[in-house]
């Protein structure tokens, strides 16, 4: 896989800060109404795209997450108790945005009863009352896989469900926390049996190989998986796992152009692509 120095950032990783009148309303919008976006928990490199486009990802469950993965920049503590707004805060928002396509992710609640699943359906269902033009993506935990809350998450019926496996399987319980590479697997799975589309997506330059980034694809495959994201891991703090190494955007394109031979319907693929870049895309 080719590479390069990885103590300094190449040209093409370079990013874009939010800037314009657009992604001055999103912020507006999103604090006005007490929300909290993975666009900025999540430290994302596309957030003055999307944001300069009017467009943004919402975090549900609060913004300190029940888990320590050792990738991600989301604070992991104790989580406050869930906002009882928030559902009515998230429809409003996306109306207000005027989103013809909603992204919603959440942290892990691991410390509720039912795990954050209630709480995802009376989002869900909010949204989808008041924006009933718009279509919706969730990117949701594996619920410590548990298949009848998976399944109340299914059963609202957002247009695309996503659950990322982050990393290969060698790599999986030294990346995440708690979360465990088959049981992602069966989320997924259990979501394309539903005939929703199912989404999944993980980083490179964490010390894959190829070999073991083509098997992903394969195991992907083999539970129904229909849209695959492939972007760069990019250390948030030091705090975080060091990258391995800078892929090149050429090995991006050419493991786009093989997931799309191993048949997922849509593959992006990219140094800067996140889970819900371009996501609008993703539920034709």
């Amino acid at each position: 896989m080719a590479c390069c120095n990885n103590r300094r950032k190449p040209e093409w990783l370079k990013i874009k800060l939010p800037m314009g009148q657009l992604s001055t309303g999103v912020l507006n919008i999103v604090r006005g109404h007490n929300l909290h976006t993975i666009c900025t928990s999540g430290m994302c490199p596309n957030q003055g795209e999307c944001w300069g486009a009017g467009t943004a990802t919402f975090m549900i469950g609060g913004d300190v997450c029940t888990r320590s993965c050792k990738f991600c920049n989301v604070a992991t503590g104790r989580p406050a108790p869930l906002d009882l707004r928030e559902p009515e805060n998230i429809a409003n928002s996306v109306k207000l945005l005027e989103l013809k396509h909603a992204v919603i992710t959440s942290v892990d609640r691991d410390d509720l009863e039912d795990l954050g699943a209630g709480h995802w359906v009376r989002v869900i269902e909010a949204v989808k009352r008041e924006n009933p033009n718009t279509t919706m993506e969730v990117l949701i935990p594996d619920f410590q896989g548990r298949r009848e809350l998976v399944q109340q998450v299914i059963d609202v019926r957002p247009e695309v469900i996503s659950h990322n496996l982050e990393t290969v399987r060698r790599l999986s319980d030294s990346v995440r926390s708690r979360a465990k590479y088959d049981i992602s697997l069966e989320v997924i799975r259990q979501v394309s049996e539903s005939g929703i589309v199912s989404k999944s997506g993980i980083m490179l330059g964490l010390g894959e190989t190829r070999e073991e980034i083509l098997q992903t694809m394969d195991d992907l495959r083999a539970a129904g998986c229909k849209v695959m994201t492939i972007g760069q891991y990019l250390q948030p703090t030091s705090a975080n796992l060091e990258v391995k190494e800078y892929v090149t955007p050429e090995i991006f394109e050419e493991y786009g152009r093989i997931g799309l031979e191993k048949g997922f319907r849509h593959v992006e693929s990219g140094p800067l692509v996140r889970s819900s870049y371009h996501a609008e895309k993703h539920v034709k």
